[in-house]
């Protein structure tokens, strides 16, 4: 499985951004995608995921309401719809496969990253 994602950048605080993972490879569709981001001295921390058994999706709670995860028809695709976009969610964003959840410690392959800046 490979995972590529896209679609980072600057934004200014209350604007929207939308990420791609474009994953590969997939064997089995008892897997999810789940987005993590990491800010600089944090931890990684869980965002939204998918299964792409069920659909079933899955959100952290910081993010709740704001951040929408949805996929593609072939379930191969995730995207991370990101709204009123605050300073504080300036990190790099990561997405990753694996069991379906926000669990990171459950995730198999992880992308190489994208930067969201959050700035006036």
């Amino acid at each position: 499985v490979q995972l590529v994602e896209s679609g980072g950048g600057l934004v200014q605080p209350g604007g929207s951004l939308r990420l791609t993972c474009v994953g590969s490879g997939f064997t089995t569709d008892r897997s999810g995608i789940t987005w993590f981001r990491k800010a600089p001295g944090k931890d990684y921390e869980a965002l939204a995921g998918f299964s792409r058994k069920d659909d079933s999706t899955y959100y952290g709670d910081t993010v709740k309401g704001r951040f929408f995860i949805s996929s593609d028809n072939g379930k191969d695709t995730a995207y991370l719809q990101m709204n009123n976009l605050k300073p504080e969610d300036t990190a790099t964003y990561y997405c990753a496969s694996g069991w379906p959840g926000l669990d990171p410690y459950q995730m198999d392959v992880w992308g190489k990253g994208v930067v969201v800046t959050v700035s006036p």
